[in-house]
């Protein structure tokens, strides 16, 4: 094992912990348990394993599993054989799993037998498959490898790595068309994790909870963090919001990160375990605005915790957070940029917005990722070289030109440079005249403690451009419409009024990280039209 000032590469972030402290629990999973000498050692077991199936350096892994340990096995040791994991939502169903196969050129498919049998007839599709790995019962199936067995693997030259090259592909929910693939390197991860564990404060004693999907940047980003500071992450697949909660107690977490969807369903799910409040030192949220009324009941339930309020875009990993002393003050503030990044208001002709001014979020810096796999057209319209003014204010004799992500994302900043979130620009309102954010809608309608969920978007008006339509979840047996709408009367200006709000049962459908999926709620109403 050798040994290193700073870890430069994804899997150095497990090896540097295991050096420190093998002992020190890394990561748990129902009744299994790794410390971090043992995590590291199955790492390194299947980087030989990818080395003697002979997978190239930049070759493709992709992991449809669960959260389980060879989900994490598998990335980490994907990275250190010098490939490029692409982690898949295990809510995917099989058509989608085969078009990232195919899309990305996925040369080896770790998953389990119960998917496999699922996957079977898809993956005839897939051209540059060369081996399945099932975590389980591979004698059952013919033509497959059993992960057991490749661990053991005898040790061989590895492929050289360095910082820049790719180590991951993560696939974005494609809630306006066909998923696509942003492309990591090694640098964007670790430096984002060296960032994100610093904010908050994370240290070998946390034991942070990875609730989200691993497929999803602030779900992965539960495991760098805690590997870079040696702590323990707990993997949690769950039905009901009642099985976080009893997690969160019986593992006696201490940081949890999650969307406004759980925090919404948590809040709904009744008293909390008294642990809880013992242990838990601080919340994350990310993937769209807290509604108010949710971030005011989760600190009455856990006063002692620090509310952490991020924002985020798999392009770029991580861009802003609000410091908690800053919460009371400005709770409706996104805050301001992340450790090593910049972020710039921009207009669309590439100047600066002066405060108070709507601009779009340009997040540069070491954590900008390389684009989108295998599409040039969307990577340059999101991927741009920033503007030579902008480079010639930033310094630097030679002023090199530098590519920054434009995150899509309308924001304005304050006299003070705290960021506030509008709306994504291809789902604002645009209603007599008035731009709306779906999302200060849906502040409102949460704000009234009538709806359980709630998602707003605009429907084509000849007159008015958009009308404003609701779907809500009632909060008991039935939604009080003519009470919501006096609500919203008394609460909002009369453009920003819903024209209609119509009652759903159940929790409203998400996309694959767990948003609620406003985009596909929209385009269903529209097909019904």
């Amino acid at each position: 094992m050798h040994t290193f000032a700073e870890p430069y590469l994804l899997h150095d972030l497990i090896l540097a912990s295991a050096h420190r402290s093998p002992k020190s629990a890394a990561l748990g999973s129902g009744q299994f348990a790794l410390d971090y000498g043992g995590l590291n050692d199955l790492v390194e077991g299947f980087s030989r394993a990818l080395l003697a199936l002979e997978i190239a350096r930049g070759e493709r892994v992709g992991i449809y599993l669960e959260k389980r340990h060879e989900t994490v096995v598998a990335s980490f040791g994907a990275a250190a054989a010098g490939a490029i994991f692409v982690p898949m939502n295990p809510l995917l169903k099989p058509e989608q799993v085969g078009f990232i196969a195919q899309d990305c050129g996925v040369r080896v498919l770790v998953t389990s037998p119960d998917r496999y049998v699922q996957l079977k007839d898809t993956l005839q599709a897939c051209p540059e498959l060369r081996h399945v790995v099932l975590t389980e019962k591979a004698s059952e199936h013919p033509g497959t490898l059993d992960w057991s067995e490749l661990l053991a693997s005898p040790a061989r030259a590895g492929h050289r790595i360095i910082d820049t090259d790719i180590v991951s592909i993560l696939y974005t929910s494609g809630s306006t068309g066909r998923p696509k693939g942003v492309v990591l390197s090694h640098r964007n991860m670790v430096a984002g994790a060296k960032s994100v564990a610093s904010y908050l404060g994370n240290h070998a004693g946390d034991t942070l909870l990875a609730a989200l999907p691993l497929s999803f940047d602030a779900g992965f980003s539960q495991l760098t963090t805690a590997f870079h500071v040696g702590a323990r992450v707990v993997l949690l697949n769950y039905l009901l919001p009642r099985d976080v909660l009893k997690a969160m107690e019986r593992e006696k977490v201490t940081g949890l990160t999650a969307v406004p969807p759980l925090y919404i369903q948590l809040t709904q799910a009744g008293e909390w375990p008294a642990g809880i409040q013992e242990h838990l030192r601080y919340f994350a949220n990310t993937g769209g605005r807290m509604p108010r009324e949710t971030l005011d009941q989760l600190r009455q339930r856990v006063p002692r915790a620090k509310p952490f309020l991020m924002y985020g875009l798999t392009e770029a990993f991580r861009s802003t957070y609000l410091p908690p002393e800053e919460v009371d003050r400005r709770p409706d503030s996104i805050g301001k940029a992340i450790p090593n990044a910049e972020i710039l208001v921009l207009r669309d002709d590439g100047s600066e917005c002066a405060p108070g001014e709507v601009g779009e979020l340009v997040h540069r810096g070491a954590l900008v990722g390389q684009g989108y796999w295998g599409d040039a057209e969307k990577t340059s319209e999101r991927y741009k070289l920033l503007p030579a003014h902008i480079t010639a204010r930033l310094g630097g004799a030679l002023q090199l030109p530098e590519y920054a992500v434009f995150s899509g994302d309308n924001v304005r900043k304050d006299e003070e440079g705290f960021l506030y979130f509008v709306g994504r620009r291809d789902e604002m309102i645009k209603t007599s005249g008035y731009r709306v954010s779906p999302t200060e809608v849906e502040e409102v309608l949460y704000a009234s403690q009538l709806v359980g969920e709630c998602a707003a978007f605009g429907m084509d008006d000849a007159q008015l451009g958009h009308r404003i339509h609701v779907i809500a979840t009632p909060v008991g047996e039935a939604l009080d419409t003519a009470a919501l709408l006096a609500y919203c009367k008394q609460h909002m200006p009369a453009y920003m009024v819903p024209h209609q709000i119509e009652e759903r049962s159940g929790p409203l459908p998400r996309n694959p990280n767990g948003k609620i999926d406003r985009s596909g709620l929209k385009k269903a109403l529209e097909a019904q039209a």
